[in-house]
């Protein structure tokens, strides 16, 4: 069957990251970031230029999306829900409805999602944001949306986890 991929950043080293990718497979990043960049030395890593650099030495395709990234106001109706339950963006369990509301209308219903399921058979893709959950990250609505219009098996993974 075919399968579409999620992966996040939070919690996961490099090394990780890339033994995670590895183990499943995924031979193409789609990063699915507006920002392609993340804050801290922690995960300096996943910056789009160095990330691309270590992706490539890997053998693995990036391709960034931007078309399926949320807008800064979107971000922002979510930082609100996440103030409200006393969560943090590298924290956070779940997105908000009002989000996932905001981004199925705007983003998701009218992108063209044709040219990333082409891919789906012949090639492992994952989905990239920063996010560790994926129940916490819109990547989560992409791949919903890509398992039930073209057939794929969702495949979260998790970096760093003993499972992933």
């Amino acid at each position: 069957m075919k399968r579409i991929c999620t992966i996040g950043v939070y919690g996961a080293d490099l090394e990780a990251f890339l033994a995670t990718l590895a183990e499943a497979k995924v031979d193409l990043v789609l990063d699915v970031r507006q920002r392609r960049g993340v804050r801290g030395a922690q995960y300096a890593w996943a910056n789009a230029k160095r990330l691309e650099a270590e992706l490539r030495e890997a053998g693995i395709v990036y391709q960034h999306v931007p078309e399926l990234a949320p807008t800064t106001a979107m971000r922002e109706a979510q930082y609100e829900a996440d103030a409200k339950r006393g969560e943090g963006k590298r924290s956070r369990t779940v997105i908000s409805q009002t989000y996932a509301d905001l981004y199925t209308t705007q983003i998701l219903e009218p992108a063209d999602l044709d040219s990333l399921a082409r891919f789906i058979g012949r090639s492992t893709a994952a989905l990239f944001c920063v996010e560790r959950d994926a129940a916490a990250c819109h990547r989560s609505l992409i791949a919903a949306r890509i398992a039930r219009d073209y057939g794929a098996r969702i495949e979260n993974l998790r970096a760093g986890d003993p499972q992933a």
